[in-house]
């Protein structure tokens, strides 16, 4: 049988699986309930199991034959900090927690592809299940590889996918180089001189300083970024004060910054600082900027991407794989991880689902054999059986 038979025949387990990650959510760095289920299905499976790394993270590892060679699959398993609005029977039980970016998904996805290739055994080489804990912001991908992921897992590839709302069940995307953007957040508190605010000159404004600050920020993008390199500046909240009558003495910037390329990244950063210092000077205010979260470009690996669409199309048939997919200004921890070992990362079809990050979106359960049997797919083709 193929993988896609295979796991096919997984479907119901698979579900309920899903269906019960998705009732009960948990977000970075808590994942102890979801941790204990991978480790004991893979344990069931036969999978040697290695827990705690990068905080709740687990990995399981399968060796077969005696080639060195080695694959790493990775999934991550964390929720997000939101309520869930719908209406779907295995709704979220956890308030304020729900899997509004389909994590579930991915995690069950990953747990089947462990289940076909622990019965079948089709490959020669080491297969690393990699369970990564913690992607919305807390790094947790970053908090593996200081564990030693890669040092006590070597890995020649590793893949990742993510479902991706608007894109037919059964078809995925993919392209070399970029596929999405680095960045992170920012926050930049102005310091300035509190007053009454019928007495302005008697204040240094941080309000009125960040309010230009926020403004001339656009201009890094429009002045400073060659018009060939995509990047993006978002200042999302502004927050200081407590009454209407008052200038306080300080204020709080925050938002996100985006981009394709490292070298640009490091260029918004020091634009950034300058000018916000720059405009601090002028009203006589200070400054000081931080980056709380911040992500790489995912690159993937042009070797590492041929061997996911190989098995894409094996999988899905190769019409329906498509190549040159346009890179995306959201951010993917997984970047970490393809900057430490050559690899690939694609996006799934989950049909028309909300999109990512809604409090009514839903990972579609008809993708989860489709994403399984492809991660089975590239371990048997970069593995081959002797």
């Amino acid at each position: 049988m193929t993988p896609l038979e295979k796991i096919g025949t997984y479907r119901k387990d698979l579900m309920d699986i899903r269906h019960d990650f998705h009732a009960h959510p948990e977000i970075g760095m808590e994942e102890f309930r979801t941790s204990d289920i991978v480790a004991g299905l893979l344990q069931k499976w036969g999978i040697a199991v290695h827990r705690g790394i990068g905080g709740t993270g687990v990995v399981g590892v399968l060796k077969n034959g005696a080639s060195p060679a080695s694959i790493g699959l990775r999934a991550d398993m964390d929720a997000l900090a939101m309520d869930e609005l719908g209406a779907v029977p295995y709704k979220s039980q956890n308030a304020g927690r729900m899997h509004a970016c389909g994590h579930d998904g991915h995690t069950t996805m990953l747990l089947g592809a462990a289940r076909y290739l622990a019965e079948t055994r089709q490959f020669d080489g080491t297969v690393n299940f990699i369970f990564q804990p913690a992607e919305e912001g807390r790094g947790g991908a970053s908090a593996m590889i200081r564990d030693g992921l890669f040092e006590d897992f070597p890995c020649d590839h590793i893949f990742g996918m993510h479902n991706w709302p608007g894109l037919d069940v059964g078809k995925c995307a993919i392209n070399t180089g970029p596929v999405m953007a680095g960045g992170g957040f920012f926050e930049i508190l102005v310091k300035g001189k509190g007053s009454h605010a019928a007495r302005p000159e008697s204040s240094i404004d941080p309000m009125l300083t960040a309010c230009h600050i926020i403004t001339a920020l656009q201009s890094v993008v429009s002045r400073n970024i060659p018009a060939s390199k995509e990047a993006i500046i978002s200042a999302t909240r502004i927050e200081g004060g407590h009454a209407s009558n008052v200038i306080p003495d300080s204020v709080t910037i925050s938002g996100t910054l985006r981009c394709l390329d490292t070298e640009v990244l490091h260029l918004i950063r020091e634009r950034m600082k300058d000018i916000a210092t720059g405009i601090a000077n002028a009203f006589g205010a200070t400054i000081e900027i931080s980056y709380p979260v911040e992500f790489l470009p995912t690159v993937n690996d042009p070797a590492s991407t041929d061997m996911m669409i190989r098995a894409a199309s094996s999988i899905c048939g190769a019409s329906n794989v498509k190549c040159d997919m346009e890179p995306v200004m959201a951010s993917e921890d997984f970047s970490y991880m393809l900057h430490k070992v050559p690899g690939a990362y694609m996006c799934l079809g989950n049909g028309a689902s909300q999109m990512l990050h809604h409090p009514e979106y839903n990972f579609n359960d008809e993708a989860l054999v489709y994403g399984a049997s492809i991660l089975a797919e590239i371990t048997e083709q970069g593995l081959p059986a002797r």
